[in-house]
């Protein structure tokens, strides 16, 4: 057991608490009957997946994605029709980018900024999502006078909704 523990929980801890945290939003969304409990279990589920997703945009020992264009790493023949400029001034023709030239920073030591920002986007989704349906959960509450699922049904199925 503790081979189990120390080979796939202690390394991937953080995705535990991800399937967790999961795991318990979906338990709300069915097993609650108020339509609030149900919203935060929504809340929750969503919170993990943004959390899982964040999670995999991280790389250990990785910088930022920002690139200094006038640096000492700038290459004057990555610019459109340098060639040209550069013979008539120098009076010799550039040489040519190989293709082992190493042009930018290196793959490996920046993290991929496309998670975290896709992840923004989903929390701005989730939380006007959050804000429409406590919105509807205020009408219902005001149409049925209650938040419970069940009560909800039966009123609807004794036909007392108002038209």
């Amino acid at each position: 057991m503790s081979e189990f523990i120390q080979t796939n929980v202690q390394p991937y801890f953080n995705f535990w608490i991800y399937v967790v945290l999961m795991m318990i939003g979906l338990w709300a969304l069915i097993a609650k009957n108020n339509l609030i409990k149900k919203l935060i279990g929504m809340s929750i589920f969503q919170t993990a997946i943004i959390l899982f997703y964040v999670s995999l945009g991280v790389k250990d020992g990785s910088t930022i994605p920002i690139l200094d264009h006038h640096g000492p790493e700038h290459h004057e023949t990555a610019d459109a029709g340098h060639d040209d400029v550069h013979e008539k001034e120098h009076g010799k023709k550039a040489e040519p980018h190989h293709a082992d030239d190493h042009v930018g920073p290196n793959p490996d030591t920046i993290a991929n900024p496309l998670p975290h920002v896709l992840m923004l986007t989903a929390i701005v989704v989730g939380v006007s999502t959050l804000g429409v349906a406590l919105a509807i959960g205020q009408m219902i509450f005001k149409e049925f006078g209650t938040l419970e699922e069940n009560e909800i049904l039966e009123q609807i199925k004794a036909g007392n909704v108002d038209d």
